[in-house]
């Protein structure tokens, strides 16, 4: 009888270090959204400058979590487990200890800087280190449940340091979990690369950061500083140049960023569209969630975790419907359906009345929107992969993953900037027509519009000369996110009518595992 050897097995320091990585990372880009009423209250942050605290973690993963791939793959993945986690603790450090906004925003970028290498190095160094498919897919599967937990204790740690203890607690919490993370990684993990054929894409990084920072920039200050105002125009023309030239980088690159090439394929380009549209129209959403609960409607990050729980936490619970789904329907079906399901919980949640404080009127329409993310975001990069020859599922696999982050970064550049537009415009409006304000009350509510906007006034003291035009900034900023909420639901409908349009026809099912999957892909949520 031959002898036959079993299979190496993938080292369990490895599996540990990898998926305590990607909940640290999950956990640090979801967590600050349920304090942003934290934030307006101790931080006074005027304008747009809520949004930034957000885009700022958000900005470097999109941006830099391809690169940070292929740096995994040249000098070795364990560095950068190690250091992306000790980025992150430094990061949160920094936060932690912040005296105003802009000290805030540099934490928020230090630790996203972290993330960007976490999350693609968690599930490359995971992969590398298993020996067969079957391996792979079950240690990619335990990796995804760790991405999940991170979105479900996320908003757990937000509400209860918030709630019981102070915002700058919990950012002490993941502090100390990103130093926990990077000793497991010392001690633990088995490094791995892989250098053959991967070489940094400079000119593409470098183009895609520049644009993608002017685009986002342009989209926020907007409402702040003026649609017509020089720094606004600047920064659209030099998204657009950058842009450009990031094509341009791409075409004569050796070994690109992302693969222009692949978008010739009808059917992939369709599913890239609905990749930034989808996310954007989900995190949007958590966006417009996060804004009413806390610098509008005041509730504790308790009660405004129960909105994330909504959101994120029923992913976990739905991991084995959607794969299931995807093994037995194609992948369009699940996406069509979960898109559909943002959309009509937007669109319920735009009618909520802002003077609605119950938590139980967010279970119908939040918990639609959460349904609905579970199954899009597992049905993504599916649709995508199986629309290509399977050699280059893996690079349409790490292109997807670029768009559908840029998506996320999107959501709360964008909803913000409608949101604070249309409700500048109501509260102006309103005040103009307010026979019961007096002229010393007027002024003042707009002395505070000029310094910092509804929020602003929404938030100044009810005893104080502009207290009493309070109720006009509440119902203006109601109807600014309603807006919002309305905008994000007709992305969701929008992309699920371009999904049954433009992607009809017979499934191609392919199987999609390699020897080595790319240090740039964040799949197994989208894989199934």
């Amino acid at each position: 009888m031959p002898h036959t050897t079993a299979p190496k097995r993938l080292p369990v320091g490895t599996l540990v270090a990898g998926c305590l990585a990607v909940c640290l990372a999950q956990i640090g880009l979801a967590m600050p959204a349920t304090l942003n009423g934290l934030f307006q209250e101790h931080l006074h942050p005027v304008g747009s400058q809520l949004t930034w605290i957000s885009d700022a973690f958000l900005l470097p993963v999109a941006v830099l979590e391809l690169s940070f791939g292929v740096l995994g793959d040249l000098f070795g993945r364990k560095r950068l487990l190690i250091g992306g986690a000790a980025l992150l603790c430094a990061g949160e450090a920094v936060a932690a200890v912040a005296s105003g906004i802009h000290q805030l925003w540099a934490g928020q970028a230090l630790a996203g800087l972290g993330a960007a290498a976490l999350f693609p190095t968690s599930l490359a160094m995971i992969a590398a280190g298993t020996h067969t498919g079957a391996q792979r897919a079950r240690a990619i599967a335990v990796w995804a449940s760790s991405l999940s937990a991170g979105g479900f204790l996320a908003p757990l740690l937000g509400g209860i340091t918030g709630t019981y203890g102070s915002w700058r607690a919990a950012f002490v919490v993941v502090a100390g979990v990103a130093a926990v993370s990077a000793l497991v990684s010392l001690l633990l993990a088995t490094d791995s690369r892989a250098p053959e054929g991967r070489s940094l894409d400079v000119g593409g990084q470098i183009t895609i950061g520049v644009g993608l920072f002017a685009l986002l920039y342009a989209v926020i200050q907007g409402p702040t500083d003026g649609w017509g105002s020089a720094p606004v125009v600047v920064a659209f023309a030099v998204a657009a140049v950058f842009v450009a030239l990031f094509v341009v980088a791409e075409s004569r690159a050796a070994s690109p960023l992302l693969r222009l090439d692949l978008f010739r394929n009808r059917s992939f380009a369709v599913a890239s569209v609905v990749a930034v549209v989808g996310m954007f129209s989900f995190l949007g959403t958590a966006y417009a969630a996060s804004i009413r609960l806390g610098p509008i409607q005041h509730l504790s990050p308790l009660r405004t975790a129960f909105a994330f729980l909504l959101l994120n936490g029923l992913t976990p619970f739905l991991t084995p419907l959607t794969s299931r789904l995807l093994h037995r329907r194609p992948p369009r079906e699940p996406l069509t359906l979960g898109l559909l399901l943002i959309g009509a919980g937007d669109f319920l949640a735009a009618g909520l009345d802002v003077g609605d404080h119950a938590l139980t009127s967010l279970i119908l329409p939040l918990g639609l929107v959460g349904v609905g993310f579970a199954l899009t975001v597992s049905s993504i990069t599916a649709t995508a992969v199986n629309t290509v020859p399977v050699q280059l599922a893996g690079m349409a696999s790490g292109a997807t993953n670029l768009l559908r982050d840029f998506g996320f970064t999107l959501g709360p550049a964008v909803i913000g900037a409608v949101a604070l537009s249309q409700a500048a415009s109501r509260v102006t409006s309103s005040l103009a027509g307010a026979p019961a304000l007096s002229d010393a009350s007027r002024a003042a509510a707009h002395e505070v519009l000029a310094e910092g906007g509804p929020l602003a006034l929404n938030a100044v003291p009810p005893n104080s000369p502009p207290g009493a035009a309070r109720s006009y900034a509440l119902d203006a900023l109601g109807h600014g996110y309603g807006i919002g909420f309305v905008v994000c639901g007709c992305a969701a409908v929008l992309s699920a009518l371009l999904v049954v349009t433009a992607l009809r026809g017979p499934a191609t099912r392919q199987e999609a595992v390699r020897p080595e999957p790319d240090g740039d892909e964040r799949t197994a949520l989208a894989t199934g």
